[in-house]
């Protein structure tokens, strides 16, 4: 069952998702591998602190962070990534490093990787190492309202 702040966004919104246990793992392209999940449609979510305050990026599994192009495209100052500390605060209902695409949920700002945005589904994890939920993009993107781009290097 995924954290009760997504699971109740999700059903009280009526979207359709399917919630899959795996064994656990630690990285999100171990879990597009142990779920059979292509590593461009797994979701994960990178947390960076822009000038202080923390926004989500969603990309997937495969991509890495560009923080120079962000700082540049934001224009901010400082970006950095947070710390395990800082995650647990974050998002205290979630297993450290497992947190869902949707950040609204956290109050910070989403983006996301325009590769994910071109897919029909995508998958992430439900809060937790060992879980992951599948649903339509359209339904992400209704529920979260993200901002598009590229993200990384």
């Amino acid at each position: 069952m995924p954290n009760t702040k997504l699971a109740k966004l999700l059903n009280d919104n009526g979207v359709q998702y399917v919630c899959e246990n795996h064994i656990e793992t630690v990285t999100a392209q171990y879990t597009a591998e142990a779920t059979h999940t292509k590593g461009k449609e797994m979701a994960k979510s990178v947390i960076l602190l822009l000038d202080g305050t923390p926004a989500m990026f969603v990309v997937p599994s495969p991509l890495r962070i560009d923080q120079d192009s962000i700082r540049a495209e934001m224009g901010a100052s400082e970006v950095r990534m947070v710390d395990e500390g800082e995650l647990a605060d974050l998002f205290p209902d979630c297993e450290t490093g497992a947190m869902p695409p949707f950040g609204n949920l956290y109050g910070m700002e989403v983006y996301v990787h325009e590769d994910l945005a071109e897919d029909d589904r995508i998958a992430f994890n439900a809060g937790s190492h060992h879980e992951i939920i599948r649903l339509s993009y359209d339904d992400f993107e209704s529920l979260v309202h993200p901002t598009v781009g590229d993200y990384t290097t």
